[in-house]
């Protein structure tokens, strides 16, 4: 009995602590492209217009681009100090109201930030529309920056319980905007940081259990 016990114990160690040490896997996207992206961080961005990835994709209908590359100096410093490449904010994944632009990352189950960036250069002002994440209205009467702006959100610890993380960008005429065509710039979802749990400390609880069992 006290064998099967230490082989129970050691069986828990490889499940629980084990998979807590493999890098977690990041999904990044940029608008408005097909290629990808690699950042002067070293991040791959997918290209946005692309379905049915390994990653995901854009599900329903294939949204429109758009792309100018201009920023004023305050939205490439606002960028930089994000720790992200202008370079992602100069074109845009949009759909024609009430058309709405979907994506599905397969993410697994767990808990995710969730970021979105875009870049405001046909509508300052002036372009209204909720973000849905998980068919939660996380955002809701969004209305874009100014001209050659940049707007930065995360939204931290979505749960997935079915294996994919949809997201949903929809006009919303109680905005007041003339311009109800919803769009990003990029997309980047990684593991929550709220979430992740110290592997010491996990190895040091099973371990501990493991003692018990042995005395």
């Amino acid at each position: 009995m006290r064998l099967f016990g230490i082989l129970t114990a050691l069986f828990l160690v490889v499940m629980l602590a084990v998979p807590t040490l493999l890098p977690a896997e990041e999904f990044r996207v940029w608008g408005g492209k097909t290629d990808d992206f690699t950042d002067s961080q070293g991040r791959v961005w997918n290209g946005a217009q692309q379905t049915d990835q390994s990653w995901g994709g854009w599900v329903e209908k294939e949204p429109r681009v758009a792309e100018v590359k201009e920023l004023t100096a305050d939205a490439e410093a606002q960028a930089k100090d994000a720790g992200y490449d202008v370079d992602l904010f100069y074109a845009v994944s949009w759909a024609q109201f009430p058309d709405t632009v979907k994506y599905q990352f397969k993410t697994g189950n767990g808990f995710f930030d969730v970021t979105y960036l875009v870049s405001e250069h046909w509508s300052p002002e002036n372009r209204g529309f909720d973000i849905f994440i998980e068919e939660e209205n996380v955002e809701p009467l969004y209305v874009t920056p100014g001209r050659h702006e940049i707007d930065i959100k995360t939204y931290p610890g979505i749960e997935v319980s079915d294996g994919a993380l949809d997201l949903n960008f929809a006009g919303n005429e109680e905005t007041g905007a003339g311009d109800l065509n919803a769009m990003f710039s990029a997309l980047e979802v990684v593991p929550a940081a709220s979430t992740d749990v110290d592997p010491k400390q996990k190895l040091t609880t099973t371990w501990g259990a493991l003692k018990n069992i042995r005395q």
